[in-house]
């Protein structure tokens, strides 16, 4: 049981590191922030961990990443992408249609999270933040095409 438990707890620390440097690596200028790939590890993190496991991956990787540049963020991002990972990992054993449709809640929860707190807590108004909104959908579509390409791969690797 301890081998495990290590396993699991290796693979989650793991998975926080990826969600980070994809994150922070690629970082591609889109209107006043970046596109970056952390979406896609959010993603994965939830396909190839249970839902705990997967929310602290997402959370903690993201967060450590906006403590670099936006740490006004880091309340929001460390709740939004944890339930986005949370909400994906019960898409595990589901075909790609339903792993689509699991990153796409989760994709919409993290928008529409991101607006509120943005509306409510940083700009005080309602219209600013809808000018984000566009760059968080791509964001997040362009993390579940990635994420469906390299899951089988690291499904695969994992299972070894």
């Amino acid at each position: 049981m301890a081998n495990y438990d290590t396993k699991k707890l290796t693979t989650t620390a793991l998975m926080a590191a990826v969600v980070f440097v994809a994150t922070m690596v690629v970082k591609i200028p889109v209107g006043q922030g970046y596109l970056n790939f952390g979406d896609a590890a959010v993603f994965l993190s939830g396909l190839l961990l249970s839902p705990g496991y997967a929310f602290a991956a997402a959370a903690l990787g993201s967060s450590v990443a906006d403590m670099i540049g936006y740490p006004i963020y880091i309340p929001a991002t460390f709740l939004l992408k944890g339930i986005m990972a949370l909400v994906v990992s019960r898409a595990k054993g589901k075909g790609t249609k339903g792993k689509i449709t699991y990153m796409i809640v989760g994709g919409l929860i993290m928008v529409s999270g991101y607006y509120l707190y943005e509306a409510f807590i940083l700009f005080g108004n309602v219209i600013s933040p809808l000018y984000y909104i566009p760059f968080n959908i791509l964001q997040f579509s362009v993390g579940i095409v990635i994420a469906l390409i390299l899951i089988n791969p690291l499904k695969n690797k994992l299972e070894q």
